[in-house]
């Protein structure tokens, strides 16, 4: 019967999750778009459900009614039968049930009815009032947007005049006079109202809690004896220090006396340029096929900027001194982090290598490790990095940096895999870098934030470490740049949980117990992990002085582009327009880029030309054989055993190359 199967428990369940609480409970969840076409069309469907239902109860009332009365009247003509007395005060007292039963389904179908009437019109109520809130937001962005407009004009407007220039370039301005006259960064960079982008928070929550145990004296460590802890300069890495018992820290050698490296470049220009002015025409396009003038740039290629990530090699070395695995993989996992630490403050866009240009850095009496960088590819843009340390490890990888612009933000996506692999142990480890998202692009200050995923794996152990980098939110209780992680063995049992941000420090803790907790705000159950006391294994070294004023280099970034003896012709430190622009004489840098692109795409040009003419007059069509492109000079093509992947690795005599300077077989670029 169709009023009975109203009230079956299924239906009730289903109407409860209809979508309707649930809607108008994500609705207030701070979504920052506006109301669109489905989400109205959803609504109104909830609208109909709870119209229909509505009508189904006034069915079942009507129903119960019809139903109610007959059996009354049944009722009452066995009351007018002759039948004994017994049965006579029997069929009164049915009677009277049936009586008090329609009663009461009466009041309940009333009560489902004033239900469903509040329900309907609370829906409405809060419809409006969410579209409502929605509105003034968006008025309020628009009017920001116009402050901040606003304050940019009036910022040019008094830098453009002669008198205060004259008092912002006296030489002995005040410090607090100085701060407060700070040259902008990218003409808009020092607007005090920014345009900030939020992320609301994540709904991937990392899904365990870490409660510390009580911390035995077994298991105490000195903060202080691990890496990084003193958050001094690089160079304090070299004094003595003690490790975790499972580490084998054991060099007594003492090291030789370094070079002295220049602690300082000269200080940033005041030039101002309009980013939206040439950004506008630019949307949906390809970062490296978007001519950019210098200005918008930092005097270090993207060869240098991937060779940044070894300013806490450290790690590694610490890391190929460990017995056990799983610890080795919590540095591993800090160093991983480390390298976005140097772009917190970094909003300036490094140069594209031109295809061939190639950046060493040879520290080998210093720390250990010689580095070699070569671009491989230009379209798209790739450059192969290769490492070799003589305390145990080598670091390889090959990075393809797609980039798209979309109005607001700028998104760099860093493709290829990282290889490190320690040689000892033969442990082999690949990772791959998160997304980075440039937000502000139009109006406000630019900032970077970091969000993904990293999976770091030891691909001869099968341990993992999964780390998590949560997106900037302003909604959320956590801390900016928050990074999490759980490293994990070949069962996937966990040992270690990893915590901090990605722009200060790393700290890990061993986990003693595990056990099931109860749901979360989502209904999710997350684990509890009991720990020993955190353990410092990364910490960020302080910017020099003046960072500020030198585009926000760190220590190791100053000396990149020093000038250095016998390197390559190909080095980047011989590129003139980079040259140029850390010199400051940045018009002229412009007119030298000009000219370096237009000789690399006449070059193209020619090649391509040359390709043409060997397939019209060498190439054997019915073979299939084809005539060979751009081939680099360092790096040759393989397949990667563990990926699967093509990548360029090294295939030696670079080092070789420069003890002899023979350098006959590299192109001229510059």
């Amino acid at each position: 019967m169709k009023g009975r199967a109203c009230w079956e428990p299924g239906t009730v369940r289903s109407f409860c999750n209809s979508g309707c609480l649930s809607k108008f409970n994500q609705d207030d969840s701070g979504d920052e778009e506006p109301t669109s076409q489905s989400d109205r069309s959803e609504i109104q469907g909830t609208l109909k459900t709870l119209a229909s239902k509505l009508d189904d109860l006034s069915t079942c009332n009507d129903l119960i009614a019809k139903h109610g009365a007959a059996l009354q009247r049944s009722l009452s003509e066995l009351e007018g039968l002759r039948v004994p007395v017994e049965g006579g005060e029997k069929i009164k007292a049915v009677n009277e049930r049936a009586t008090l039963f329609r009663i009461t389904s009466n009041a309940m179908i009333n009560a489902c009815r004033d239900f469903l009437d509040l329900a309907e019109t609370h829906s409405r109520r809060w419809q409006r009032a969410l579209q409502y809130e929605r509105e003034q937001r968006i008025h309020l962005e628009e009017t920001i947007e116009q402050l901040a407009k606003q304050h940019n004009s009036l910022e040019r407007a008094w830098r453009e005049a002669p008198a205060l220039a004259a008092n912002t370039n006296t030489p002995a301005a005040p410090a607090s006079e100085k701060a407060g006259n700070e040259r902008p960064q990218k003409g808009e960079a020092s607007d005090e109202d920014e345009d900030t982008e939020y992320f609301d928070a994540m709904e991937d929550s990392p899904a365990f809690i870490t409660v510390t145990a009580a911390d035995h004296t077994q298991h105490r460590r000195s903060v202080s004896n691990l890496s990084g802890a003193s958050g001094g300069h690089p160079n304090d890495w070299n004094q003595e220090d003690h490790v975790s018992p499972t580490c084998n820290d054991s060099s007594g050698k003492e090291l030789q006396p370094r070079r002295r490296r220049r602690s300082r470049i000269p200080d940033k220009p005041n030039y101002s340029l309009n980013l939206w002015s040439i950004m506008k025409n630019c949307i949906g396009k390809e970062l490296s096929k978007i001519p950019m003038p210098v200005n918008f740039n930092e005097p270090l290629s993207m060869l240098q900027r991937l060779t940044e990530d070894l300013e806490y090699h450290e790690l590694l070395d610490r890391a190929a001194k460990c017995e056990s695995s799983l610890e080795q993989l919590c540095y591993v996992a800090a160093f991983s982090v480390s390298s976005y630490s140097t772009t917190v403050h970094r909003t300036a866009k490094p140069f594209n290598p031109l295809l061939g240009e190639t950046y060493e850095l040879d520290r080998l009496e210093d720390y250990g490790y010689r580095s070699l960088c070569e671009q491989v590819s230009h379209h798209p843009p790739a450059a192969a990095h290769h490492v070799l340390s003589r305390r145990g490890w080598t670091l390889w990888q090959e990075i393809t940096i797609a980039s798209k612009f979309r109005g607001k933000y700028l998104s760099i996506m860093p493709l290829g895999a990282i290889h490190l692999q320690f040689h000892s142990s033969g442990n082999h480890y690949v990772w791959r870098k998160v997304t980075s998202t440039v937000h502000n692009i139009i109006v406000g200050k630019l900032w970077i934030d970091q969000s993904g995923d990293i999976d770091i794996v030891n691909h001869r152990t099968k341990e993992t470490c999964q780390l998590k980098f949560s997106p900037y939110s302003y909604f959320s209780r956590d801390v900016p740049r928050k990074v999490t992680g759980v490293v994990t063995d070949s069962d996937g049992q966990a040992h270690y949980i990893l915590s901090g941000t990605w722009d200060d420090k790393i700290e890990s803790a061993k986990i003693v117990q595990s056990s099931r907790g109860g749901s979360g705000s989502e209904g999710k159950q997350k684990t509890v992990y009991q720990t020993l006391s955190p353990k410092l294994l990364w910490k960020k070294y302080p910017l020099p002085e003046n960072a500020e004023n030198m585009y926000h280099f760190s220590s190791l970034a100053l000396t990149l582009n020093e000038p250095e003896e016998g390197v390559g012709p190909t080095d980047s430190r011989l590129r003139p327009d980079q040259r140029l622009m850390e010199a400051g004489r940045w018009d002229e840098a412009n007119v030298e880029k000009q000219r370096l692109e237009e000789k690399q795409r006449a070059v193209r040009r020619r090649r391509e030309a040359e390709a043409t003419d060997a397939l019209d007059e060498e190439c054997d069509y019915d073979s299939g054989r084809e005539f060979e492109g751009y081939q680099p000079r360092w790096f040759q093509r393989r397949t990667d055993s563990l990926t699967g992947e093509t990548i360029y690795v090294y295939k030696g005599g670079y080092w070789e190359a420069k003890d002899r300077q023979e350098w006959t077989h590299c192109p001229e670029i510059f």
